[in-house]
């Protein structure tokens, strides 16, 4: 028996119907549906897609997750099935905030969909944060000033790039970066634009088919003290501009 032919047997079991019923939603047989159960035929992609539909669970969970383990109940559906999101949940049932450490921030972008990585994770509550899903990441470079390294950006879960606001802060995962912290703006259907705040640093496009997760500034967190003698972030756009435009100058005087 595989994963898959136990996580679907479970799940018609869970919502109590018969075979056939299953079947005949799915448009097959009772008896190609029967295989699948007992784990001696594998389904074609379309079918894949209609059982993950069926009974509103991920792909990759039916797949790579032993549902039996997991309280499907407590897992965040999302529109048209996109993905069922882990989330953890205190004793009076309100929504707990996970912080995703530094040294697991590596980790996330294998993890960020299952569920017994997301319980794994420390958790704390802000009353003040409602109406919605918020999980806590961790800042690291100089990129979005005044946000220190070690510090934490809390974030609310948008499940659409169309409720991305131009000119905002957003964490994204990413296929190809992981975990980061930016400035979005929306650059056609297809592309967003990745801002820093730190201008040092140069804009850059990321394709949206490419974004796994995006998570809209809510609050943060600071872990060292605020110092008088640091630099305020409008005084470190100017002094880079000012870097910029002197290595500008001394380039063109060298290409003479």
């Amino acid at each position: 028996m595989s994963l898959f032919s136990d996580n679907i047997r479970h799940l018609r079991m869970k919502k109590e119907v018969s075979q056939a019923i299953v079947a005949e939603n799915l448009a097959i047989t009772r008896d190609r549906l029967a295989k699948y159960e007992e784990g001696k035929s594998q389904p074609p992609f379309e079918i894949l897609i209609k059982i993950s539909h069926y009974y509103h669970v991920s792909i990759d969970l039916l797949l790579t997750a032993d549902i039996r383990k997991i309280d499907i109940d407590g897992l965040m559906q999302l529109e048209d099935n996109r993905i069922l999101l882990p989330i953890t949940v205190d004793r009076e049932g309100e929504n707990t905030i996970e912080i995703i450490p530094h040294k697991a921030r590596a980790g996330y972008l294998n993890g960020y969909s299952d569920p017994e990585f997301i319980e794994g994770l420390q958790h704390i509550t802000l009353p003040f944060l409602s109406n919605g899903k918020f999980r806590a990441f961790p800042v690291t470079g100089d990129s979005m000033p005044p946000h220190k390294e070690g510090s934490f950006i809390i974030g609310r879960y948008l499940e659409s790039l169309g409720e991305v606001r131009d000119g905002k802060t957003y964490i994204l995962l990413t296929k190809d970066e992981g975990i980061v912290y930016k400035r979005l703006n929306k650059n056609g259907k297809n592309s967003l634009m990745l801002i820093s705040d730190n201008t040092f640093y140069e804009p850059y496009k990321v394709k949206a088919s490419d974004v796994l997760e995006i998570w809209e500034y809510a609050c943060s967190i600071a872990t060292k003290e605020y110092e008088p003698e640091d630099l305020n972030p409008q005084t470190i756009r100017e002094l880079l501009l000012g870097i910029r435009e002197e290595v500008k100058a001394l380039k063109q005087i060298n290409s003479r």
